[in-house]
C-alpha cells in the first residue's frame, strides 16, 4: 500500500465525515477538531478617529473608548489589557500636549488612569518579563528631557516611579523577556545611542550599548522587538531630513540581544521616501508579519507586510477614516 495515497489532512477527514452524514453523531469531536485545525488569528488594537478599537485584521471592531482622543494602544503580555495615552490638552506643538497614561481591558472594562494628566507623556508599552509593568516616556517640565516612567496595573496617579534621571534624555521603545528595555538614551559618559537598559527603581539603571551601523546615516524610531526577540522593525529617518514624520522608510533588521547588535536592515515600506506618513510598524502573527499605518495625516490606513512573500495588503476597512498606531495581540510594543 502506498502510504502517501492513503494519507489526508484533518480537514479532508472532517469533510469526508460530513459528506457521508456520519458527522452528526460526532458533533462535539468535529467542533473540537475544527478548532484545532484552524488556528485562532491574533487580534490587533488600533486608533481610529480618536478611539481605540480591537478587531481581527481586515475587520472593523467596535471602539472600546469613546468621547476622547486616545492614542497608541499597546497589548499586555498577558493578552487581556491595553495601555495607551489620552490627550487632555491639545497644542499645535505636540511636545506641549498634556496627556494621561491609561489602562483598559480589551473588552472595554476596567478603565483607570495611571497619571494625572499634568505632564506630556507618550507611547506606553509593557515589560515582557511576566510582571506586566506599564512603562512610558514623560517630558520633564524643568529640563525638557524625556525620562522613562513605570507604574503598575491598578496604579493611581502619584504612584508612578521614574526609571531614568530627567537630567538626560531617555525613551523606551520595546522590551525583552529578561526584563531589559530597548531604549534610545543619552546617559552621562556613554553618549547618545541605542541601549538595552536594565531598570533599577530608586537607583541608576544599567545601560548596554547596541551596535547599529544605520546610526551613522540617521536614527531609528518607534522600534518594536519581535516576539522571538531575534528581529526588530522600525522607522528610519536620515539625519539630513531632521525630525519630520513624513517621508520615513520602514525597516526590518536582525537583532541579537546577547551580542547587542542590529544588522542586515532591509526596507519594506516607502523605500523611495514619499512625503507621506509611514509609521508605527509592529509585529503580528507571531513575527510573520508587520502592521503599520501610512497615508496623509488625518487619513492614514493600516497595512500588513508579510515576510514570507514580501506582500503588502491594506487591512483597514474605511478609506475615509483615520487609522493609526496598530499593535498586535502577541507582542507588547
Amino acid at each position: 500500500m502506498n502510504a502517501s495515497k492513503e494519507f489526508f489532512t484533518r480537514r479532508e477527514f472532517l469533510k469526508r465525515i460530513i459528506l457521508t452524514g456520519v458527522g452528526t453523531s460526532f458533533a462535539p469531536l468535529i467542533a473540537y477538531a475544527c478548532e484545532e485545525a484552524v488556528p485562532r488569528q491574533p487580534r490587533i488594537a488600533y486608533y481610529c478617529n480618536g478611539e481605540i478599537h480591537v478587531s481581527l485584521p481586515g475587520r472593523e471592531g467596535k471602539p472600546i473608548t469613546k468621547g476622547h482622543w486616545d492614542f497608541k494602544p499597546s497589548w499586555s503580555k498577558t493578552g487581556d489589557m491595553l495601555v495607551f495615552f489620552r490627550r487632555l490638552k491639545s497644542d499645535p506643538d505636540v511636545s506641549k500636549w498634556l496627556t494621561a497614561i491609561c489602562i483598559i481591558n480589551v473588552d472595554g472594562t476596567g478603565f483607570h488612569q495611571l497619571t494625572d494628566g499634568t505632564y506630556t507623556e507618550f507611547n506606553p508599552t509593557w515589560t515582557r518579563d511576566g510582571k506586566n509593568i506599564p512603562v512610558w516616556n514623560r517630558k520633564d517640565p524643568k529640563t525638557g528631557n524625556f525620562c522613562i516612567m513605570a507604574s503598575k496595573v491598578g496604579g493611581k496617579p502619584g504612584e508612578e516611579l521614574p526609571l531614568t534621571d530627567p537630567r538626560y534624555f531617555a525613551w523606551v521603545h520595546s522590551a525583552l523577556s529578561d526584563g531589559r528595555l530597548f531604549v534610545t538614551a543619552n546617559p552621562p559618559k556613554l553618549g547618545f545611542g541605542y541601549y538595552l537598559m536594565t531598570p533599577k527603581p530608586g537607583g541608576e539603571p544599567k545601560f548596554e550599548r547596541i551596535e547599529c551601523e544605520l546610526l551613522r546615516k540617521g536614527f531609528l524610531d518607534r522600534v518594536s522587538v519581535s516576539p522571538d526577540e531575534k528581529m526588530i522593525c522600525f522607522e528610519f529617518q536620515p539625519w539630513s531630513k531632521g525630525r519630520t514624520m513624513a517621508g520615513r522608510t520602514l525597516f526590518i533588521a536582525e537583532f541579537n540581544a546577547e551580542k547587542r547588535v542590529i544588522k542586515n536592515p532591509k526596507p519594506f515600506a516607502n523605500e523611495e521616501g514619499k512625503p507621506l506618513w509611514f509609521g508605527y510598524p509592529r509585529w503580528i502573527d507571531g513575527g510573520k508579519a508587520v502592521i503599520y499605518h501610512a497615508g496623509k495625516p488625518g487619513n492614514c490606513q493600516l497595512y500588513v507586510y508579510r515576510l514570507e512573500d514580501r506582500s503588502t495588503k491594506r487591512v483597514s476597512t474605511d478609506p475615509k477614516a483615520d487609522y493609526r498606531y496598530p499593535c498586535g495581540e502577541d507582542a507588547p510594543c
